[in-house]
């Protein structure tokens, strides 16, 4: 995300920032009057409550997206080029939240812990060699493309325009791993144990140990927390909050600690987060119309568990959870003047184009991305999502470490 520096400093206001913020309320206006129709059309087939909700819980990570800077592409950025660490409390933050809350969740279900009674509507996926495979690719696919799934749809409407051909890549990748998937379900999947670290354990013990890496792995990264700079004494008045709100980064606890809230919300009412379950049913349906595969898929349809795709021909709450985090990124971006185009060439297009669908495949076969699996994953106490994680933040370390960001798109970063 491309931060105005001189706007952060002159806030005077314009006859642009009369135009930004008028589009601005009229999105977020757009976005409560479509709330209310979901919510009015309960039991019409045509939204419902849960699709309202999750509509809105999109908001509110479109919101903390944008403007808390909740990038894995920028994190990961940060922390291997330069030495900077703090963006990564909000992800360890929003992990811990969520532990929490959904052991309590799961308490309520599921009173004792089993390795036979693993909560079914949770992220909880097959540890394998091939999840292992499907992070290493969504790693690098998002070193090479500019950002994860997630981030490409928050940075869309901020006029980050290779975001359009990542996207399709990552349409094409879904369909590549739909095609795939007998081969990887076949020889790593099948089988292998979809490991819930509350099982037999208890969640006080399981929450605790996922509590304690967190903290192991705090305390480790403040090597490369570097000290904020101040800024002097400053009065509290429109301009500062104006500045506050629109234009200077929000404090990472305060991010993590939402989004974190927002993902006990989600899965309480409807289901975990995740930003692919829409996008990849979607091109199931059209493959399986258009006779290129398989109706019905082995293990995907019978078991597992994840942003798993299945045949549909509406919007689902998973879509309506995207439609939100797309428009309120907008009309969050507005006032803080960083909507504007960005420069594309051919190539690198075609760059984010086959660093899409790396982020699709990977997705694709890993049963989520960076919200569905990392951290929906790690929240609902599954080792799968630590895995995927782990997988992740290598992959990502040494496509940062040799540059393919700036090969990819030169220029541009």
């Amino acid at each position: 995300m491309t931060v105005d520096v001189r706007a952060d400093r002159e806030l005077g206001w314009t006859r642009a920032d009369t135009v930004r913020t008028t589009i601005a309320v009229a999105v977020a206006a757009v976005l409560l009057g479509l709330a209310w129709y979901l919510s009015a059309t309960e039991g019409e087939g045509v939204g419902g409550s849960n699709a309202a909700l999750m509509l809105l819980v999109g908001a509110g990570l479109g919101i903390l997206f944008e403007r808390g800077r909740y990038c894995f592409f920028c994190v990961f950025r940060d922390l291997f080029e330069k030495h900077d660490s703090r963006g990564m409390y909000a992800i360890l933050v929003s992990i811990a939240v969520g532990t929490i809350g959904y052991a309590v969740i799961f308490s309520t279900r599921i009173p004792t812990p089993t390795a036979d009674n693993v909560p079914t509507d949770a992220h909880i996926a097959p540890v394998s060699l091939a999840l292992v495979i499907a992070g290493l690719a969504f790693g690098l696919g998002m070193v090479i493309s500019g950002g994860c799934i997630a981030g490409h749809l928050y940075r869309l409407p901020e006029g980050h325009l290779r975001s359009i051909p990542a996207l399709l890549g990552v349409v094409l990748g879904f369909g590549l791993g739909f095609l795939s998937w007998d081969t990887m379900y076949s020889r790593f999947i099948l089988g292998s144990p979809a490991t819930w670290l509350a099982a037999d354990n208890g969640y006080a013990l399981a929450v605790l140990l996922q509590l304690g890496v967190l903290v192991c792995l705090g305390v480790w990264l403040l090597r490369w927390n570097p000290p904020v700079q101040g800024r002097g004494d400053r009065t509290v008045d429109a301009t500062e909050v104006r500045r506050l709100v629109f234009f200077k980064r929000w404090p990472a606890l305060f991010t993590g600690s939402s989004v974190g809230i927002l993902s006990i919300l989600a899965y309480y009412k409807d289901q975990p987060l995740g930003v692919t379950q829409q996008i990849s049913s979607m091109t199931r349906t059209s493959m399986s119309e258009a006779g290129w595969m398989e109706r019905l898929m082995p293990g995907l349809d019978e078991r597992l568990a994840g942003c798993v795709a299945i045949v549909v021909h509406t919007i689902t709450t998973n879509g309506w959870l995207i439609v939100g985090i797309v428009l309120a990124s907008l009309a969050v971006a507005l006032p803080g003047r960083r909507v504007r185009l960005e420069k594309t060439t051919a190539f690198n297009s075609v760059t984010a184009l086959g660093g899409g669908v790396l982020l699709g495949w990977g997705a694709m076969i890993g049963l989520g991305c960076t919200i569905g699996v990392l951290l929906s994953g790690t929240q609902a106490l599954a080792l799968s999502g630590w895995v995927f994680g782990a997988a992740i933040v290598l992959a990502a370390g040494l496509g940062f470490r040799f540059g393919l960001h700036r090969k990819a798109a030169p220029g541009v970063f």
